[in-house]
């Protein structure tokens, strides 16, 4: 038996974890601040939600998918992503029946079957965020200003918006047909996928990234130029609302994102760091999603950004966690042997965690000495002492790390005179 994890996954070990600890709840404070409320979605769904609403004919639905037959006989499939998710989810719990946009987030692994590489993985985490029930450019305007905001909080620098408009479905089948004249222009230079997909989605080859196809569509009529009157207004209405905010953007009109749901917006943040996958963040609006999986008409507007590619800017640019978390007392036991001072230390441990102070213990049996060289090495503050003398007379002796001062504390007053002092280290 193969003892590896399979191909396109990785364990998050103890040095990383708690760096997405930190990550999550900076975002998860952006949300937040912006109204957004939390969600927890199933890992898996009905493949036909998926297929029907990200686009039989995109990479996701075509070759990237998890899906297994389970055994009522039903066709299920591990998420590739959140939005579908929680447009279903909207639906079913009648979340926007009020009136009111429904504005909420969500964060948890995703399942695609592709090509590892830096930065991208076959089970990935991401953080998503959605808006749903407006039509307003105002909506547009404040997801990407909220994308932007949990990146700066982040400290990530750096970035760069790129942003689109791919139309409605009044103006697109025109469009469409332009995209299929000038691709078939040039039908001898298609790779094979992109010569499938030319009649049933000839937008998805402006998403193709082999060079030859890469090369073609540069020429290629872009959408923008093909706006009808609402989309164009939209477009114009967001981008003056980006502007207003002092938001710096660029308009790429390749730009359509890798999903067939989106409709006028597309955007994406950019970071240098990544190479060739240098999307940290990608979304827009998707006006037609809930009519494609079954529902009534449903605006909406989302992004999505990867957890690890988030990690991996911030480490490249060398952005803050945090404080990495430490216990902040090492109890020792002064003597292993004696039943008493090890029920001691044992007690004054749990005492000391369920008063909110972060506390270590040696479990292994060792010396006095190596329990002392512990304590320095986990980066506790301090070191409680536990011998014949602090159990006889019910002291503790209290040695801090960092100056080497140490002196006895009655049990009764432990717990405040750590309190004292953390209380007044988190002060400064």
């Amino acid at each position: 038996m193969d003892m590896k994890a399979p191909r396109g996954v990785r364990d998050i070990l103890p040095e990383e974890s708690w760096k997405w600890a930190y990550i999550l709840k900076i975002l998860g404070e952006s949300m937040n601040d912006y109204g957004y409320s939390e969600v927890h979605l199933p890992i898996f769904e009905h493949t036909e939600l998926f297929a029907r609403g990200v686009g039989d004919t995109t990479d996701i639905v075509e070759k990237e998918m998890y899906t297994f037959i389970d055994r009522g006989g039903r066709s299920i499939t591990l998420r590739p992503e959140a939005t579908a998710s929680i447009v279903r989810l909207c639906l079913e719990n009648n979340l926007c029946g009020g009136g009111a946009p429904l504005k909420v987030w969500t964060a948890g692994p995703m399942f695609r079957y592709e090509r590892p590489q830096k930065g991208r993985f076959r089970q990935f985490w991401q953080i998503d965020a959605e808006c749903l029930g407006v039509a307003s450019p105002y909506a547009d305007a404040e997801i990407i200003a909220l994308s932007i905001e949990c990146f700066h909080r982040l400290g990530l620098r750096n970035l760069e918006v790129v942003i689109n408009s791919v139309g409605c479905p009044a103006c697109r089948p025109a469009y469409r047909e332009k995209l299929i004249k000038y691709f078939k222009s040039n039908i001898d230079q298609l790779c094979e996928l992109c010569l499938s997909r030319l009649e049933r989605n000839p937008l998805r080859l402006l998403d193709c990234k082999i060079e030859g196809c890469s090369n073609i569509t540069d020429d290629a009529p872009s959408s923008i130029d093909n706006l009808c009157k609402e989309c164009s207004e939209h477009f114009s209405s967001t981008i003056k609302l980006l502007e207003s905010s002092d938001i710096s953007y660029k308009i790429d009109k390749k730009l359509v994102r890798g999903l067939d749901y989106y409709t006028k917006t597309a955007y994406e943040i950019l970071s240098g760091e990544l190479g060739a996958q240098n999307a940290v963040c990608g979304g827009g609006r998707y006006d037609n999603l809930s009519e494609t999986i079954g529902g009534p008409r449903l605006h909406g507007v989302g992004f999505a950004a990867g957890i690890e590619r988030i990690a991996l800017v911030m480490e490249q640019q060398q952005c803050s966690f945090g404080k990495e978390p430490k216990p902040q007392v090492y109890v020792i036991s002064f003597d292993k042997n004696d039943e008493l001072i090890q029920k001691t230390v044992y007690n004054l441990t749990m005492k000391l965690r369920e008063n909110c102070i972060a506390t270590e213990m040696d479990l292994l049996g060792r010396s006095a000495k190596t329990q002392l060289k512990s304590a320095a090495s986990s980066g506790a503050r301090f070191a409680c002492i536990i011998g014949p003398e602090e159990v006889g007379a019910k002291n503790v002796s209290v040695k801090d790390l960092v100056t080497g001062r140490q002196e006895l504390i009655s049990e009764d007053n432990i717990i405040k005179y750590f309190h004292i002092f953390f209380e007044e280290i988190c002060s400064d």
